[in-house]
């Protein structure tokens, strides 16, 4: 299994790992490559996070990651459009290294997500982290949301520049606990061991696997842009940067 360096050390940008199989893949009808390793930073999609980016480096030669997705057979894998005579065989040791500015946008926008998901008191139906924007859907019910207001607490909130905790825990805790897991479309995997905890202290507790930062202090400031309607009760809630480069 790869080790999954980017828990330990979400903050490292690049480092050597061994390639552990090359394959071919297809990834939405497009056919490409798959590159494994012992260990990888590159996060893999899920969560509603998008796969990490970067490149390969080895032997003087580059090689585009394009994207990075779980593999239930192979564990993590990292697509690239390179055919697979032109990337390293297994056994050789490489230097990967992470499109930084993409993964670090993710980490605010993820963490931001779990601060406006503790702003309304409702269950999460759907999200998606993007580097300039994101959303969470939530069954309000007859809750009502103001763009303004939430803008407002949620900047507070960053303001207070609180650190992150982060823990492991027994599917047991869950069991006893089930208000945790707030996120009705994807519930933290089970039968796979211990369950990734993240807290905001005095803010939000819930199960992730998603890259956060250590701090609210790295979050730019952030606006609530739109509140759509989904259906009866169900709204959309929009986050952008408040400035275009975050």
């Amino acid at each position: 299994m790869t080790q999954a360096y980017f828990y330990q050390d979400p903050y490292a940008k690049t480092m050597t790992a061994v390639v552990t199989a090359v394959v071919t893949t297809v990834v939405a009808t497009e056919v490409g490559s798959a590159v494994y390793f012992d260990r990888t930073v590159f996060y893999p999609l899920g969560g509603g996070q998008p796969g990490d980016t970067g490149v390969i480096r080895f032997n003087e030669q580059t090689v585009g990651i394009t994207d990075t997705r779980k593999d239930p057979k192979l564990d993590i894998q990292h697509i690239t459009e390179a055919a697979i005579e032109a990337l390293p065989t297994i056994g050789t040791t490489v230097t990967l290294e992470l499109d930084w500015a993409r993964r670090h946008k993710h980490m605010q926008m993820h963490t931001a997500m779990h601060l406006l998901g503790a702003l309304i008191d409702a269950p999460v139906t759907g999200g998606q982290v993007g580097v300039d924007k994101s959303r969470l859907d939530f069954d309000i019910g007859d809750l009502q949301l103001d763009k303004g207001a939430l803008t407002e607490k949620l900047n507070n909130m960053i303001a207070s520049r609180t650190d992150l905790a982060f823990e492991w825990v027994a599917e047991a805790v869950l069991d006893a606990q089930p208000d945790l897991v707030r996120t009705m479309s994807v519930a933290p995997p089970r039968g796979a061991g211990d369950i990734r905890m993240v807290r905001i202290p005095g803010i939000d507790y819930q199960p992730c696997g998603g890259t956060h930062v250590q701090s609210l202090s790295e979050i730019s400031p952030l606006i609530v842009s739109k509140i759509e309607n989904k259906g009866r009760q169900n709204r959309r809630v929009h986050l952008v940067f408040a400035q275009a480069d975050g």
